[in-house]
């Protein structure tokens, strides 16, 4: 990688040639290029079209998913009978409900997920080899960066989504959307302009799922290279698919938090209209617990597993192969800092 070979040799050439003061601007100036170089821009655009690529592939499962977690009193508990009573009552393609702004979310999210976690790794690893920690730092610092810059798109395209679906909690108000640029009027019209991040602390907080997700997927992935020169199409698939499995299992009682507040329909206590609280989060647990005991927390788990596990690994691999067929085509030695 350009940006890493220059942090490596520029010191020695600043101190050998140039003006006085230049040996302190060069590894500055060699940061710079490391964090927007070509390699980074390659592994982003690569997660992001491998990330669109499976959540269409997958994305009914992501709808039954999604009606599990928000419409607790829902009494079909699994996720072929559910996305069977979708059908049945809003039509074939509702199932697909929502594709074009969580394709876009998913999209914008993934790209500066995966970019700002490739960035910091040449900056931190050098061309070294990584770590277990250094992975789960990285994630969390290219997780906290996401949250804050895609939840306004996240909270639009929960809406959007269940817009129009047959709920049976009398407790979700109804929205009428003409469109995603409609829906963000109309929130900041009606809500506030930080209704847009409603559900930002459960995020904050599941900056861990991707972290957890990229330390396996990372770790495993040392493993296999040590082996082999390079990882196989099932390789991707199934490392990818472990890792997703174990993040996803550990946060879900989170995630289901996180969809509730997005959608951000429910009547709450009206004393306590701060969607993103701490203490909004600790009530939403409370009740479902109330309500269900303890596997209401997992409430959805099963369709998630599937939707999700599946998802990673079909994005896993077509970023894999993605970025190893652009760095062959344009010439380029792919980085081996994993």
């Amino acid at each position: 990688m350009a940006g890493a070979g220059a942090v490596r040799g520029s010191p020695e050439l600043a101190g050998a040639v140039g003006p006085p003061g230049r040996a302190e601007q060069q590894p500055r100036a060699a940061a710079m290029s490391s964090v927007a170089s070509y390699e980074s821009l390659v592994h982003a655009v690569s997660g992001a079209v491998g990330s669109m690529t499976a959540m269409t592939v997958f994305f009914p499962l992501d709808t039954a998913r999604l009606r599990l977690q928000v419409d607790e009193k829902r009494k079909s508990k699994t996720t072929p009978a559910v996305l069977l009573e979708i059908i049945k009552e809003e039509g074939l393609l509702a199932p697909y409900r929502g594709w074009f702004p969580v394709i876009s979310s998913l999209c914008c999210s993934n790209f500066v997920y995966f970019y700002t976690f490739n960035s910091l790794k040449a900056l931190w690893v050098k061309g070294q080899h990584s770590t277990t920690g250094k992975d789960l730092v990285l994630g969390v610092v290219a997780g906290v960066v996401n949250v804050l810059l895609t939840t306004p798109l996240w909270v639009v395209n929960t809406r959007l989504k269940l817009q129009g679906a047959k709920f049976r909690n009398e407790d979700i108000v109804p929205t009428n959307y003409r469109g995603i640029i409609d829906a963000f009027h109309q929130i900041v019209r009606d809500e506030g302009v930080l209704a847009l991040w409603n559900g930002t602390f459960p995020s904050l907080l599941l900056v861990f799922n991707p972290a957890i997700q990229f330390m396996f997927y990372e770790g495993f992935k040392r493993k296999l290279l040590k082996k082999q020169l390079q990882l196989t199409s099932l390789d991707a698939f199934v490392i990818g698919a472990i890792a997703k499995a174990v993040a996803t299992t550990l946060t879900y009682p989170l995630q289901t938090v996180q969809s509730i507040l997005r959608f951000g329909r429910h009547r709450l206590n009206p004393e306590n209209r701060t969607l993103g609280s701490l203490r909004n989060v600790l009530y939403l647990l409370q009740q479902r617990v109330r309500r269900f005991g303890l596997v209401g927390l997992y409430k959805g788990l099963e369709a998630k597993l599937l939707q999700t596990v599946l998802t990673a690994a079909l994005m896993f691999l077509v970023y894999e192969k993605l970025t190893a067929a652009t760095f062959t085509v344009m010439g380029l030695k792919h980085s081996r800092r994993h």
